[in-house]
C-alpha cells in the first residue's frame, strides 16, 4: 500500500442547542475528558504522522485551549474558524489540505471512532478515491405524505456517518464549487461535481452526540471499551 499524506478535519464548528447545555457539546465532559478530545486521539492513535485540522466555532478559546494541552506538543494540530453552514466549515478546513493525500472528514462530535474503521476508510479511498461509512437500517421505516404515509424498504437504505474519506484531488476541486443547500454531506459535494462514491462498512457504535441520552450512551460505550482494553 502506498503511503501518502494523510489529513483529518475534524468538524465541531456548531453550538449543540439540542444538548440544552451553555458548553457547546463538543467541550463536554465524556468520562474526564472534552467529547471532541476522543475523535482527535483515534486518528492520531491509527496514524502518528496524520495531520489534524480542527473546524471550531469561534468564541471558544478557553475551551479550545484546555482541549490542546491535552496532546503532546509533538502533534500536529492546527485551528481554524468554522463558517455558516456545515458545508463551509469544512471549506475552511480544506484550505490547509495541500498536495496528494487521503483526507478524512469527521464529525467532532462521534468519540467513538474506532482506529479499524479510520484504517478501512484510508484503505478504500486508496483504492476507490473514496470511502463513505453507511451502516444498514435496522427500524421500520414511513415516508410521511400528504394526508398519510407509506412504507419504504429498509433494505434499500444505509445510515451514513464519518469519517467521509476521499483522495484530496476529489475533494478538493468538489469544494470549490458554489454552494448548494442540496449538500447534506461530503459525498453529496463529491457527487454533485460529477465523482462516484463509494460505500464502506461503518460501526453501530460511532454514534453521533446531539442529545443528553447519547452522552449517557456514548459514556457506556467508551467504559466498555476501557474495559476490553
Amino acid at each position: 500500500m502506498p503511503e501518502v499524506d494523510k489529513y483529518a478535519v475534524i468538524v465541531a464548528g456548531g453550538s449543540g442547542t439540542r444538548m440544552g447545555s451553555a458548553v457547546p457539546k463538543q467541550f463536554l465532559l465524556l468520562s474526564g475528558k472534552p467529547v471532541l478530545y476522543y475523535s482527535i486521539a483515534a486518528f492520531l492513535e491509527a496514524f502518528t504522522d496524520i495531520k489534524i485540522i480542527l473546524v471550531l466555532p469561534n468564541g471558544h478559546e478557553y475551551y479550545t485551549t484546555s482541549l490542546l494541552e491535552l496532546f503532546p506538543s509533538s502533534a500536529n494540530i492546527t485551528v481554524v474558524n468554522g463558517g455558516e453552514t456545515r458545508y463551509h466549515s469544512v471549506q475552511n478546513g480544506l484550505k490547509k489540505v495541500h498536495g496528494e493525500a487521503v483526507v478524512f472528514i469527521h464529525d467532532g462530535v462521534r468519540p467513538m471512532v474506532s482506529k479499524q474503521l479510520i484504517h478501512a476508510c484510508y484503505t478504500q479511498a486508496l483504492e476507490k478515491g473514496s470511502a463513505i461509512p453507511a451502516i444498514p437500517v435496522t427500524d421500520s421505516i414511513r415516508m410521511v405524505r400528504s394526508g398519510g404515509s407509506d412504507p419504504v424498504s429498509r433494505e434499500e437504505l444505509r445510515i451514513i456517518q464519518t469519517p467521509q474519506t476521499f483522495l484530496s484531488r476529489i475533494i478538493l476541486p468538489a469544494f470549490a464549487q458554489e454552494y448548494s443547500t442540496l449538500f447534506t454531506d461530503e459525498a453529496t459535494v463529491a457527487e454533485a461535481y460529477g465523482n462516484e462514491v463509494y460505500l464502506v462498512a461503518g460501526e453501530r457504535s460511532n454514534l453521533k452526540v446531539t442529545t443528553p441520552e447519547d452522552m449517557i450512551l456514548a459514556e457506556a460505550l467508551l467504559n466498555a471499551r476501557l474495559k476490553n482494553e
